[in-house]
């Protein structure tokens, strides 16, 4: 069997990416490995390691015994202390050891992928030891490694795939964690509205609504007076969500309309991952 026809998208986006970062790294040099990423405190090769051990826990392998070091200025919490086990491990493997995990990494989970017949519902392990369902793990992966697909290319200066099916899932997932940027993070006022308007290879228009309780919604439906609008293009819209640079570092690149200050708020609050 395969997968699960509303899991396809995801399954399709994941391949494209983590084909994409297979071809971006095979031919590279040792040194290479080693370039500074846009994801802080990351190599080109900590990201791969990355890629490769967030599948391998997809396939049910046991995380790996180690002991990380304690001048990881970058690791400050349980969360990332998790993500970086499995970065640490690889960071004295070669080139060719990178490229042959990665490699039987991607074909063991195309096989997983062939066969599998799970439900979207299904109960899967997450980080930290928490579950999740194989519908939001399917979405987690197709967007993380769509993610770190840009990271590789901003590191190795080869620009592309903006707008991929892995783009469209990103696209997707940062516009839900929107409301909760806005109304609770950034503290908008009750019954308004902040409109983003993004261009770009992948073009959008959101409004998010503040109602009179406080909680924040988002729809595509156009605000008559918005409180502030925010007009930015696509690569700076992820950057900026998922953490890769600070909005002082892109002001150029973004266009205010409106409440200053609440701009200012909401572009301080807005990466939501990292």
């Amino acid at each position: 069997m395969t997968v699960h026809p509303s899991l396809q998208n995801y399954a399709d986006a994941w391949t494209h990416s983590i084909e994409a970062i297979a071809a971006l790294v095979g031919p590279l040099a040792e040194g290479d490995w080693n370039r500074r990423t846009p994801c802080p405190g990351w190599s080109v090769r900590d990201v791969v390691s990355h890629v490769i051990g967030m599948e391998c826990e997809m396939l049910g392998d046991p995380r790996p015994i180690h002991t990380l070091p304690r001048d990881l200025y970058h690791v400050k919490d349980e969360f990332s202390r998790y993500m970086e086990m499995q970065v640490d491990v690889r960071r004295h493997h070669t080139s060719p050891e990178m490229t042959a995990e990665l490699e039987y990494t991607i074909i063991r989970r195309n096989r997983q992928l062939r066969n599998e017949n799970r439900a979207p519902d299904a109960v899967v392990r997450a980080p930290l030891g928490k579950e999740q369902t194989l519908e939001v793990a399917m979405q987690m992966r197709a967007f993380d490694v769509w993610v770190h697909e840009q990271d590789l290319r901003a590191a190795l200066d080869e620009p592309g795939d903006l707008d991929s099916p892995g783009a469209q899932v990103a696209r997707d997932t940062l516009l839900a964690a929107l409301p909760k940027v806005v109304a609770k993070k950034a503290g908008a006022p009750r019954n308004s509205a902040v409109v983003f308007d993004v261009h770009g290879p992948v073009e959008f228009m959101r409004t998010v609504r503040v109602d009179a309780e406080g909680r924040g919604t988002v729809d595509g439906a156009p605000s008559l007076g918005p409180a502030v609008t925010l007009a930015l293009d696509w690569e700076t819209y992820v950057r900026l969500a998922c953490g890769r640079v600070r909005a002082a570092a892109v002001a150029d690149r973004i266009k205010v309309d409106g409440d200053q200050d609440l701009a200012d708020a909401i572009l301080r609050e807005f990466a939501v991952t990292r």
